[in-house]
This record gives structure tokens, C-alpha cells and sequence, in this order.
């Protein structure tokens, strides 16, 4: 059986998501995100997911009102009943035909059951270069978080 690990959403900047200097505001951008993460996720394992973590969103340029963000999304890696979603978000302006990269992050995902218990996923196993160099720095960012939440208990 195979499984839909990728996803591509877009959506126009307008002015009800921008702060006061005309750009959309950070907050807005994570809402949609975790909306991205969450579409993916769901669309992988075919269950309800969660939010467990967001790990490095990293804000590398700002986007205007009246571009287009694109978020390419990814399932990089499942646990036992865990995924993580990458984002990468493109900004484009329709009208010069530009795009640059904006963002990136990681989303850890949980699948829960109807009883809303964890339940198993998927197992995601990579097939071209890229998706196994995706799995491999999904296996790093999953030891550092562990080894850090390990730490803080």
C-alpha cells in the first residue's frame, strides 16, 4: 500500500494576517504551519494527529501581503506512533515572478486512535536520495530532543 508523505499548500498573504509594517505576522504563519503539519500527517496515516512539538522555526525572511506562501511538506520519519513533517515555505511575488525561501521547520506529530490513545503508524521507508538524507537528519533532530528532554526531567 502506499502512503501520500508529501504535500504542497498555498495560500495569499492579505492584509487580515499582517502586522502594523505590512507582513504577515509571525503568529499567523505558525497557525498555518501546524495546519500544513497537521494536513500531511493525517493524510500519511489516515487517523487523527496532534501537535507533540515544533522544533527550529527558523524565520529567514519576512513575506509581504499580496504574496503567495507555498508550504511543501514532508513526513521525514515515523516512530512507533510519531512522525516528523518538514516545512519548507516559499514566498512568491506573483507579480515580479520571484520566489525565495522564507521558512523552514519540523513538526513531531502523534496519531491518535478514536479513544484518543496513541496508535501506530505507518512505517515511512525512504526511497530517493534526498528523502533518505531527510530520514537520517530526522533521526539526529529525534536524539537531540530526546537527550534534551531527558536532561530537564
Amino acid at each position: 500500500m502506499s502512503y501520500k508523505h508529501t504535500l504542497k499548500m498555498s495560500e495569499l498573504v492579505t492584509p487580515e494576517v499582517a502586522n502594523f509594517s505590512g507582513k504577515m505576522h509571525g503568529g499567523d504563519l505558525l497557525k498555518l504551519l501546524d495546519r500544513v503539519a497537521y494536513t500531511c500527517a493525517m493524510r500519511y496515516c489516515a487517523s487523527y494527529v496532534v501537535t507533540l512539538s515544533v522544533d527550529k522555526v527558523l524565520f529567514k525572511d519576512s513575506i509581504e501581503i499580496g504574496e503567495l506562501v507555498t508550504c511543501l511538506a514532508s513526513v521525514n520519519y515515523t516512530g512507533n506512533t510519531s512522525m516528523e513533517v518538514g516545512i519548507r515555505v516559499v514566498a512568491e511575488d506573483i507579480c515580479r515572478r520571484k520566489s525565495r525561501h522564507t521558512n523552514s521547520c519540523y513538526f513531531t506529530m502523534v496519531s491518535l486512535d478514536e479513544n484518543g490513545k496513541p496508535t501506530q503508524v505507518p512505517p515511512f521507508t525512504p526511497q530517493t536520495a534526498n528523502e533518505k538524507r531527510r530520514y537520517q537528519e530526522a533521526i539526529r533532530r529525534r536524539k537531540i530532543r530526546l537527550e534534551t528532554a531527558e536532561l530537564a526531567s
